[in-house]
């Protein structure tokens, strides 16, 4: 295990970039909440991939764990050729313009499944659809489905050997992801009353220099925070994006990008500390 594992300290209170099994997650909404509440968790964001179909519920429990859920969601971007991923927080989920390219982008979503699915059958693997359907909610079939489906049936030992032997550019499964426009995305939080956040800004393979432009052009979007603590992240990177938060008068945020005990990047809550120098998003709200 490296070293800066062991430098990981608990944010007992706010966790603000989660999912559940109403896109790729393993927990449901109500098992996720009530896990955060085991982990000291206080503030929970439910961050579901381009739905909020989970929200509800996990409202309703958050009322009997006395933990605060902050309604949210995680929107896929195409950005310059790369795909990069917007969390919105504190947002309305009945907002219609959301909710409209929301559902425009699952419609795509079960486009590409198809497509997945006809690439990994000329490559001799056959009902790749229907069976990563099995792990599936309604709303989102994705990657991280096909993976399971693939780990089960013995093609790949783990979820990270699936993606490096066939879910990434060049291999088998491979499909471009044609996702929403940052400007659009950043409106759609905006106007469902919302706090565009960058997620995992560090995670991206780009240059720091394209990595500045796409947090000006954020900005100048009217976006209103960046990630700057996000699951198993090396200090070093977080202390990098505490200075582009502050560089561009950022807010900061914090998630572990929980997935589930099987396969998150690091547990409910624990993250690197947020440097001192940044400001929290959780400082612009009023519970």
């Amino acid at each position: 295990m490296p070293a800066f594992y062991r430098k990981i300290v608990p944010m007992t209170q706010f966790d603000l970039h989660t999912h559940s099994t109403a896109s790729d997650g393993s927990l449901s909404p109500e098992a996720l909440v009530a896990r955060a509440k085991q982990q000291g968790v206080t503030h929970l964001a439910l961050t579901d991939h381009d739905g909020t179909e989970g929200i509800r519920q996990a409202m309703a429990e958050a009322q009997k764990q006395d933990v605060v859920l902050i309604p949210g969601v995680e929107i896929s971007v195409s950005w310059n050729g790369a795909t990069v991923h917007i969390v919105g927080l504190q947002i309305d989920i009945d907002n219609s313009t959301l909710q409209q390219g929301l559902s425009e982008l699952r419609d795509y979503r079960r486009q590409r499944a198809l497509d997945i699915a006809t690439r990994l059958d000329k490559a001799g693997i056959p009902g790749a659809y229907d069976g990563a359907s099995q792990y599936a909610s309604e709303t989102m079939l994705g990657r991280v489905h096909f993976a399971r489906f693939l780990v089960e049936k013995g093609y790949a030992k783990d979820m990270k050997d699936v993606f490096k032997r066939f879910l990434v550019r060049n291999k088998p499964g491979y499909v471009t992801g044609h996702w929403a426009s940052l400007e659009d995305t950043v409106n759609w939080i905006n106007g469902a009353g919302g706090q565009a956040v960058i997620a995992h800004p560090a995670r991206y393979k780009m240059t720091a220099t394209k990595r500045r432009k796409l947090v000006a052009e954020f900005k100048d979007l009217g976006g209103s925070a960046i990630e700057v603590a996000s699951g198993a992240q090396h200090p070093e990177e977080v202390r990098t994006m505490a200075r582009l938060a502050t560089e561009f008068e950022l807010l900061a945020s914090a998630g572990s990008d929980f997935h589930g005990p099987d396969n998150s990047y690091t547990e409910l809550g624990k993250m690197t500390t947020l440097p001192p120098n940044v400001t929290p998003i959780w400082s612009t709200w009023t519970n």
